[in-house]
């Protein structure tokens, strides 16, 4: 029998493990190339004790920021006492504790009537449910999703999702894709092109089962929809016998400033897709809201073993507690937002051309060039500033601080990107001189 041999101990930033062991597929650590140790609100520290301004935010899984103390202290309570760490999908007080708040403080104020179903613990699992109920709700197969959309990368979800290199040449189907708000410039509503190709019956569409989309969409390049574009879009599937399907896996628990990116847009969607953010820690947890009319599951019809995280229960119900229970969180967020608005439009002076997309605390800045996104991410990063990019060719800047970050500190992560992109921009003009 073979001894096993010893560990051998590495220094501070001894990085040679993950390139000798793990997949070629890791992406986010190559582009911010350190080892992280520890976190708290808006400041990740390395092993050599530097300190980092997160604008990334775990992708918008951190909304509340690193280690939050209410919610650290309530999963600390819970494991501390023996809570559950594994229950199915079984009935448990941390399940009853989240259930009886997220009625409470967001569905019942805004009179959503919606169930909820606990799916795998990510949004990709969450969308996959969502697209299997609306198919067995109207025994229809076709999925109408939009350009530039992301919904994870399952292969149901996949066929929705846009981006040519997360589909990988795939063979995928069942789903027709169609220009999303602003697609084709502002001269031309893609909403009543949409119309058209469902009224004609030599469109080429098959009757849908659902329409999804994302009212920001968070990977596509901070594409925004008008309120108005949505609830033509939700009358649409009214008309054609279609669920709505909003994805709400990063644009929502409060990211674009209110708790549903599709609040005070006057629809009501017959299915949410919740992911990232809902569990307030970072914690994996998913769920979608079924309106009662469609909620036809048979028991264990859609299952999984993980659909529901005990942990995620707490610091969810701690989140909601904590900020969803007075309205003035709202109002803090849109501070913020308006700061980041008002330093991205200074921003934009150094790069012609450029434009401000996103709304809420989900905004970025277009510079028109990946490869100066790029640059600009990497000054950034040496500087002290984490942030990173999305669109269709990594164009955008991408701003997703925690919505509860000290506004000094957010004025000094904007600073740090304001000079990132001026020396970005500077670097490029002399290379091309």
């Amino acid at each position: 029998m073979n001894p096993i041999p010893a560990i051998a101990s590495t220094g501070p930033q001894d990085r040679a493990v993950f390139a000798r062991r793990e997949s070629a597929v890791r992406g986010y650590c190559r582009r911010f190339d350190t080892v992280f140790t520890s976190a708290r609100g808006s400041l990740m520290r390395d092993e050599s004790g530097r300190e980092y301004i997160d604008f990334l935010a775990g992708c918008a899984a951190l909304n509340y920021g690193h280690n939050e103390p209410a919610m650290k202290g309530a999963l600390l309570r819970h494991i501390g006492s023996d809570g559950l760490a594994m229950g199915l999908d079984l009935h448990s007080a941390a399940k009853r504790d989240f259930l009886e708040r997220f009625e409470a403080l967001i569905l019942q104020p805004r009179g959503l009537p919606h169930r909820v179903q606990f799916t795998g613990p990510t949004g990709t699992n969450a969308v996959e449910a969502a697209l299997k109920l609306a198919r067995k709700v109207t025994g229809r197969h076709n999925i109408i999703a939009f350009t530039n959309g992301y919904h994870g990368v399952t292969m149901g979800a996949l066929a929705a999702t846009g981006n040519r290199y997360n589909r990988m040449g795939l063979p995928l189907s069942g789903v027709t894709r169609v220009p999303f708000d602003g697609y084709h410039g502002e001269g031309l509503d893609t909403s009543a092109m949409l119309a058209r190709l469902l009224e004609d019956p030599s469109g080429g569409i098959d009757a849908p089962a659902a329409i999804l989309l994302e009212t920001v969409q968070g990977e596509g390049g901070l594409n925004a929809a008008s309120a108005a574009w949505v609830q033509r879009i939700a009358l649409l599937a009214r008309q054609h016998g279609a669920l709505l399907i909003i994805d709400d896996v990063q644009a929502g628990c409060g990211r674009t400033g209110q708790f549903f990116s599709f609040d005070g847009m006057g629809v009501v969607p017959d299915l949410v897709v919740m992911s990232k953010s809902l569990s307030g820690f970072g914690l994996p947890m998913a769920l979608v809201l079924v309106h009662p009319e469609h909620d036809r599951w048979q028991p264990a019809e859609h299952n999984g073993t993980f659909r529901g995280n005990t942990h995620a229960f707490v610091t969810a119900a701690a989140a909601l507690d904590g900020y969803w229970r007075e309205p003035g969180f709202t109002d803090e967020i849109a501070r913020r937002a308006a700061l980041v608005h008002a330093h991205l439009e200074r921003i934009a002076r150094e790069v012609p051309g450029a434009r401000l997309k996103g709304r809420g605390m989900m905004q970025g800045l277009d510079v028109l060039s990946g490869d100066l996104a790029a640059r600009v991410c990497t000054l950034a990063f040496e500087r002290g500033l984490i942030i990173e990019t999305s669109g269709a060719h990594d164009q955008v800047l991408k701003v997703l601080a925690p919505l509860n970050i000290a506004l000094p500190l957010l004025e000094q992560g904007l600073a740090l990107l304001h000079g990132a992109v001026a020396d970005a921009v500077a670097g490029t003009l002399r290379r091309a001189a």
